[in-house]
C-alpha cells in the first residue's frame, strides 16, 4: 500500500468520525457546538502536523543531503485530496441519513467547497510539520558538525599545555 493511500485512509477516518461526533454533539449540546468543533479542527490539524513532523524528520534522517529529500509534497497532497474525498462522501451520507445536526450542504457544494477546505486542512498543517521535522533534524546535524569542529582544536590546546 502506497504511503500516501495509508495517510488519507486513516486522516479520512479521523475527518469523519471527528464530523461525525461535533454533528452528535451539536444534538446533545447545541450552546457549545462552535467548541465542539474548534476542539476538532484542532484535532485534525495537531494530528497533520505530528505525522509531517514525523514524516520529516525521518527523511531528514534517511537522507542527510536537502537534494536527496522524498517528495512528500506530493504525498501528503494526495492523502490530504483521499482523506477530503472520503469525509464528504460518507460524511455528507451521514449527515443526511442518520445525523441530521450535522447540517451537510448540497451534494455539489459538499463536493467542491468541502473536499477543497480539507485538503486544504490535512496537506498544510502537515507540511508544515514535515518542514519543521526536517528543519529540526538539520538544526542537529549542524550542532553536531559545530561540536566535532571544536572538539579537535580543544584536544590541541590541552596536549600543547
Amino acid at each position: 500500500m502506497s504511503s500516501w493511500i495509508l495517510r488519507g485512509l486513516s486522516m479520512g477516518a479521523l475527518v469523519t468520525v471527528a464530523w461525525v461526533l461535533v454533528g452528535i454533539l451539536m444534538r446533545v449540546a447545541a450552546t457549545v457546538g462552535s467548541a465542539w468543533s474548534i476542539i476538532a479542527l484542532a484535532l485534525i490539524v495537531l494530528t497533520s502536523i505530528v505525522w509531517g513532523g514525523y514524516d520529516g524528520i525521518r527523511d531528514a534522517r534517511a537522507n542527510p543531503d536537502p537534494d536527496d529529500y522524498a517528495d512528500l509534497t506530493m504525498v501528503w497532497l494526495k492523502a490530504g485530496f483521499l482523506s477530503a474525498a472520503i469525509a464528504v462522501v460518507i460524511g455528507w451520507i451521514a449527515g443526511m441519513t442518520l445525523v441530521p445536526e450535522m447540517r451537510p450542504p448540497g451534494l455539489m457544494v459538499a463536493i467542491t467547497a468541502g473536499i477543497s477546505f480539507l485538503t486544504l486542512l490535512v496537506y498544510v498543517p502537515a507540511f508544515i510539520g514535515v518542514s519543521i521535522g526536517r528543519w529540526l533534524i538539520r538544526r542537529e546535524e549542524r550542532k553536531a558538525a559545530q561540536a566535532a569542529e571544536e572538539t579537535p582544536a580543544n584536544e590541541e590546546a590541552v596536549t600543547t599545555a
